[in-house]
């Protein structure tokens, strides 16, 4: 089997592992629906704040719920000695967690991108930045599976590895929710966003190359 095969082979096992356990799916979409619905709540009803803070709410909530359906990236698979398998096997290790990532992306980053039109509306989202809200979910959620994906595979093997995992991930999630969440917030106000989103595609293509080696050697790290 070539390496192409073993990415599709891969990448179609863990869609439907994902489609098997389908309600653990559900959590981090019904906790982004929950903490975005809370904010005009818990701040104010007012049309003219929710318009102000309706881009960092929105990217705030998708990070959170990245972050909470990274564990089960790797821990499954750890568990049942699949992900050992993965690491003797004779296909490129970075090539099969690129696979695993991006079936990731697909049932977690991919619906929370077609859910923020929705909840833009929800806080009044001016219609002229929900295009930018989409551009920078599109670039940025994959980079916050790549990045996470890091944090996850040194962690796999603990435990009680969610607090150490939160530690790891959550600096490097910094530089995509200011430049993703400025941009929307630079949308809404009518300007260009093009240096934001070239920022936000540098750091794809970055996590993109760099990342699944770096995950790859901390799965060997965490299963030696």
């Amino acid at each position: 089997m070539s390496n192409w095969a073993a990415f599709q082979a891969l990448l179609k096992r863990d869609l439907l592992l994902y489609y098997r356990h389908r309600a653990e799916l559900l959590n981090p979409l019904l906790f982004f629906i929950i903490v975005v619905t809370l904010f005009p709540l818990g701040i104010s009803p007012e049309v003219r704040i929710l318009e102000i803070i309706a881009p960092g709410v929105i990217w705030v909530a998708a990070l959170l719920a990245a972050m909470l359906s990274l564990d089960n990236l790797f821990r499954s698979d750890f568990e049942d000695g699949s992900l050992e398998q993965m690491a003797l096997s004779p296909h490129a290790l970075p090539l099969l967690v690129l696979a695993k990532v991006f079936a990731h992306w697909l049932v977690t980053g991919l619906p929370l991108l077609l859910l923020a039109p929705l909840l833009g509306v929800f806080l009044f989202l001016p219609q002229e930045a929900t295009p930018a809200l989409l551009l920078t979910l599109l670039l940025g959620t994959p980079v916050l599976s790549l990045i996470g994906a890091i944090g996850v595979a040194l962690t796999v093997g603990l435990r009680r590895g969610g607090m150490l995992l939160s530690l790891l991930v959550l600096p490097l999630y910094i530089p995509v929710l200011i430049f993703a969440a400025n941009a929307v917030n630079v949308a809404a106000a009518g300007f260009p966003i093009t240096g934001q989103l070239y920022l936000l595609g540098a750091l794809l293509s970055l996590s993109l190359t760099l990342a699944p080696f770096a995950t790859a050697a901390a799965l060997r790290i965490s299963l030696s």
